[in-house]
């Protein structure tokens, strides 16, 4: 009786997938996407096909996940159907949970982040602060932090990863002094916390990803270089304020916490000028 039930929730959460995903997709017109209209449509949104081609999955696959068919989908292939879809913070956790799969960076990680330290971050504008967890995710950023790399908001949410933004945004990389000295750092930070969580999907995810689309993190990866002391000092060429240099200050939030903000205060007094007048009444992005 248990397996019949069991099957039965799993059909239900199958159909309320794809009635998730037709009602996602209706409302996406082709040009929000970069698509041609092609004249009238017998329904809104996009096609099916056009969620296929633009997500990088097989068309009869997409169609039978809508279908409510019993297929498997990978944390990417449904990061890239929320990236097309252009879902937000909580359908993008809907979607994963629909599909029965582990979802890479969960509410409760961004509720790690507690009303004390979004304090903390909002009264120290326009220093640049930000909060990472060990996975490198970005959980949470002030106004300084958009400032000195540019629009946080505007990267999708499952994108605000220090590795991806470093390794694949040409934005991040243009800012980073000597950044080809800054990234195998990161990459062994991430490889010694990588040990404790081996087993964990959204961390085989990231490393396959990561691979494929960037030969330089495949090359260190395959070096095995682990390292857990942090960056003290960070240079960056800011695309109007020139030349920067701040020391790094880290913040554990707590003895066994693998959430660290990252406090960024000006290292001399040229860059301390250089940093713009925000408002008092500055806000925390998570």
């Amino acid at each position: 009786m248990e397996n019949v039930n069991a099957l039965r929730e799993a059909g239900a959460r199958r159909g309320e997938l794809g009635a998730f995903l037709k009602s996602r997709r209706a409302r996406i017109t082709p040009e929000q996407v970069g698509l041609p209209s092609g004249g009238r449509r017998r329904t809104p949104g996009l096609r099916r096909e056009e969620v296929a081609q633009l997500a990088g999955v097989g068309v009869t696959w997409y169609t039978w996940l809508e279908q409510g068919r019993d297929i498997k989908a990978s944390e990417q292939v449904l990061a890239a159907i929320s990236r097309t879809l252009r879902l937000d913070l909580h359908e993008h956790a809907h979607l994963f949970t629909l599909a029965g799969v582990t979802e890479p960076l969960s509410e409760t990680e961004c509720n790690a982040v507690t009303p004390s330290m979004k304090a903390i971050i909002a009264k120290l504008d326009p220093y640049p602060v930000m909060v990472c967890n060990a996975r490198c995710d970005v959980l949470a950023y002030n106004r300084g932090y958009c400032w000195l790399m540019g629009d946080m908001d505007a990267i999708p949410f499952e994108e605000r990863n220090l590795l991806v933004q470093s390794l694949l945004n040409p934005e991040w990389r243009a800012r980073t002094v000597g950044w080809e000295e800054h990234v195998p750092r990161i990459v062994a930070g991430f490889r010694a916390a990588w040990a404790e969580h081996v087993s964990e999907p959204a961390w085989k995810s990231l490393v396959k990803r990561l691979s494929a689309e960037s030969p330089m993190f495949e090359q260190l990866w395959n070096r095995c270089d682990v390292t857990r002391e942090p960056v003290r000092t960070r240079r960056f060429e800011h695309p109007t304020a020139g030349p920067l240099k701040f020391d790094v200050t880290h913040l554990n939030a707590g003895l066994h916490s693998e959430i660290t903000m990252s406090t960024f205060t000006p290292a001399d007094e040229d860059t301390a000028s250089k940093l713009p007048m925000l408002s008092r009444t500055s806000t925390v992005m998570t």
